[in-house]
């Protein structure tokens, strides 16, 4: 995963999830999801495509963005809704995964101070501090 990351910021001179993205010909919308969904990902006629709640604030918009950048890049071909009705795969699994991938995206090339705390580092970052327990 960590090299995956390297080579995307590398490509693309940033770690900015929605300029990777857009590089990458991934299209961002914009919707009222309802709630409890921040956000989804799905492949269409070959195109694909990240959905973010409309509503949400700055950092979670840019933490979901890499959050389903991260289901681009490591789960290829795989349809979250497919998976759910269709299949006995661990879906929280590749939730986990892709919520790693999106805070080490946002925090690639950072690393705590001596003296600073996780919490301070992830808030550096613009990362929401609830995904903290996806740094290690």
């Amino acid at each position: 995963m960590d090299k995956m990351i390297l080579r995307l910021i590398r490509k693309y001179k940033t770690n900015d999830p929605f300029t990777i993205a857009e590089g990458l010909g991934i299209h961002i919308r914009y919707a009222d999801l309802g709630e409890g969904t921040r956000g989804l990902y799905f492949k269409k006629l070959r195109l694909r495509f990240i959905v973010i709640h409309e509503s949400l604030p700055d950092n979670w918009r840019r933490f979901v963005c890499a959050h389903e950048l991260g289901h681009d890049r490591l789960h290829p071909g795989f349809n979250r809704f497919w998976l759910d009705e269709q299949s006995f795969f661990n879906v929280g699994k590749y939730e986990r995964q892709a919520s790693k991938f999106a805070v080490r995206l946002l925090t690639a090339g950072d690393s705590p101070a001596r003296s600073e705390t996780l919490e301070e580092l992830l808030m550096r970052n613009d990362v929401p501090i609830e995904m903290q327990k996806f740094y290690y």
